[in-house]
């Protein structure tokens, strides 16, 4: 917990204002870089991208197929039930085997240190060395640093293994992922619902799933940077334009496959 406001260091950092950055440093807030309201942000982004490119996909290489509307939402919905399920369970699984990976290395740097500290000690004196240091300044380092344990073990799992451990949960992150997915995957399909009961909807359905579709591509994209501290507009038109790729190799697909239906 130190004494530094990072939302604002960072926006001193994309100013490039000295000052700002100053008074970021006087302002008493927690700096975490996974606190609760963020801390899936990563699994609510990257699923609900894959949900509404895939979903799309599907939409646009049914179009193309000159298809009937029923068609696109048996074929949509059956593929965001599916795929959904299937990325909550990749990511649970994926970020499950992740956890249970740094626990056995932290559990085995643990047991090396309680059995042969100068070892460890050494291996770190080398490291600081590679950065730079001189080797007494790096030794007097090291041993100040194995004086705390625990402090000894995060560091040795950063600077030696190059593993930043964390605390999500398996569980919550595969459910943000499948709620994100099948919620931005429908906005596809959302059109095509409308015009069941909207019936002067059903001459525009398809455009109008594309301007659906690209607004909240280009939304999500901007709401990237938060993970990846682009600039917003730079990555809502990247993400736009792999969606629309996709969409329209899709499409292609579906009308040249139309006669097969």
């Amino acid at each position: 917990m130190l004494t530094r406001n990072l939302d604002k260091a960072r926006e001193a950092y994309k100013k490039k204002d000295i000052e700002e950055l100053k008074r970021a440093h006087r302002l008493s807030a927690p700096e975490m870089h996974k606190h609760e309201q963020g801390q899936y942000v990563k699994s609510v982004i990257y699923g609900g991208l894959d949900g509404i490119i895939t979903t799309f996909a599907v939409v646009a290489g049914v179009t193309g197929a000159s298809l009937a509307a029923g068609i696109v939402l048996i074929l949509g919905f059956a593929n965001l039930i599916a795929d959904g399920i299937s990325m909550g369970i990749g990511d649970y699984l994926s970020t499950q085997a992740e956890d249970e990976y740094n626990k056995a290395e932290r559990e085995r740097e643990a047991w090396e240190v309680d059995h042969y500290p100068e070892g460890e000690k050494q291996e770190m004196v080398e490291i600081y060395k590679g950065k730079g240091m001189t080797e007494d300044d790096a030794r007097a380092m090291v041993e100040i640093m194995a004086k705390y344990k625990r402090a000894w073990l995060d560091i040795m799992m950063l600077e030696e293994l190059g593993i930043v451990e964390s605390n999500e949960s398996p569980l919550k992150n595969a459910i943000a992922t499948f709620l994100s997915f099948c919620a931005f995957g429908f906005i596809p399909l959302l059109a095509y619902v409308l015009s069941l009961f909207v019936p002067a909807l059903k001459a525009h359905t398809f455009l109008t799933a594309c301007v659906l579709t690209g607004a909240t591509l280009f939304t999500l994209g901007a709401l990237k940077t938060r993970i990846t501290e682009r600039h917003w507009l730079t990555s809502g038109l990247e993400m736009f334009g792999v969606g629309s790729l996709a969409a329209a190799a899709a499409y292609v697909i579906g009308f040249l496959l139309s006669g097969l239906a």
